[in-house]
């Protein structure tokens, strides 16, 4: 019997909560991953944006794809389907927070870290990672404690936000949208922040140039991304073979990174470090306002402490208002880890851009 961490977002917490709470699921790109699993594995369900261990989970019979709408009112995102019994389900004021003392000095993966760091963060990224066997026998005994005899944990303001559902009503139907605390004044941009994000920048640069792109550098950037990745000088484009408008030109000059397929744009990068977060969210969603027909891959790269906030401002209800789909089911997040990853990848040029789905999350519901 192994134990498996399985994400849930507060949207599909609250969705699976109201289900039968017979089936849990996870994305196309985990099927490797839920090919692995076993009757009577156990998966411990992790809330993201709470922080808390909410449930503890069995498989009960074997993996399975249904496309039926669960854990989305359209285009549910997780049709790898396994189902499930419940050992333990608890209230988010009832949920174990990870940063609990006791807790976190225990865990494998938290115990040695300070509680503001994001190192520790690796096996609550992705659902189906195994734990660690004294990890995976401490949170069972835990939940089915606190199932049993609940402490309360009680929630704080931000934390009340987050499990509070806002919905508005778009023609094709009702979207989940966020409204953020008020914004937030941009940290100054340190030295060491700007060198990290041009490093992105640059790869993002090589991978796309060894996948056969084209690629587009804003003309300010070129002189940082060359000194990182001089390689990829004979595939950078000095001119945008596109016929746009001047208004949509200039926006898409702007973009951090494009990978282009002859006189097509393929995907969009927006790198972002700052706290608000805003100016690349912004020009891709005015992208998609002057050409909302657009057919492109959009992707916020991101450190991986500011996920939460990426996703937050994505479903803000301004961007999920635009014509045609939302900007949240657009534009997906990519971590700094996860493109630095993919630069590891061998034979990168003889692999797909498709794998970058393997990496991707988006603002929709990050687990279940």
């Amino acid at each position: 019997m192994t134990h498996y961490v399985t994400l849930f977002s507060p949207e599909t917490y609250r969705r699976f909560s109201e289900s039968k709470r017979d089936t849990s699921a996870v994305r196309t790109r985990q099927q490797k991953a839920a090919d692995r699993v076993n009757v009577g594995d156990l998966l411990v369900a992790y809330m993201t944006g709470l922080s808390r261990w909410v449930g503890l989970l069995e498989i009960t019979g074997p993996v399975y794809e249904d496309h039926t709408p669960l854990f989305a009112d359209k285009d549910d995102p997780f049709f790898i389907r396994l189902p499930v019994k419940i050992h333990a389900w608890l209230l988010p004021e009832h949920g174990i927070p990870i940063h609990e003392r006791t807790l976190w000095s225990k865990l494998s993966f938290t115990k040695g870290h300070e509680p503001n760091s994001s190192l520790w963060t690796g096996p609550v990224r992705s659902s189906l990672a195994p734990l660690d066997a004294a990890d995976g026998k401490l949170l069972d005994s835990l939940l089915r404690v606190q199932a049993a005899r609940p402490t309360t944990y009680p929630l704080d303001g931000k934390e009340l936000r987050l499990i509070q559902e806002h919905r508005v009503r778009r023609e094709g139907g009702d979207v989940t949208v966020s409204v953020p605390e008020d914004a937030e004044e941009p940290e100054p941009i340190s030295p060491k922040h700007a060198r990290e994000s041009i490093k992105i920048q640059a790869l993002l640069a090589k991978i796309g140039a060894t996948m056969g792109f084209r690629i587009w550098i804003p003309a300010n950037d070129r002189t940082g991304v060359l000194r990182e990745q001089p390689t990829v000088e004979s595939s950078l484009l000095q001119q945008l073979p596109l016929n746009y408008d001047s208004t949509t030109l200039k926006t898409i000059e702007n973009i951090d990174v494009l990978w282009l397929k002859g006189r097509s744009m393929a995907r969009a990068f927006e790198v972002e470090h700052t706290t608000a977060i805003y100016s690349g969210i912004l020009r891709m969603a005015d992208l998609l306002a002057l050409q909302p027909n657009m057919d492109i891959r959009l992707h916020i790269v991101g450190p991986e402490d500011r996920r939460r906030k990426v996703f937050d401002e994505i479903r803000r209800p301004v961007f999920s208002l635009i014509e045609g789909k939302p900007l949240q089911e657009r534009c997906t997040f990519l971590s700094y880890g996860s493109i630095e990853e993919i630069g590891k990848l061998p034979h990168l040029g003889h692999v797909n851009d498709s794998i970058l789905s393997e990496y991707e999350d988006d603002a929709r519901s990050e687990g279940v």
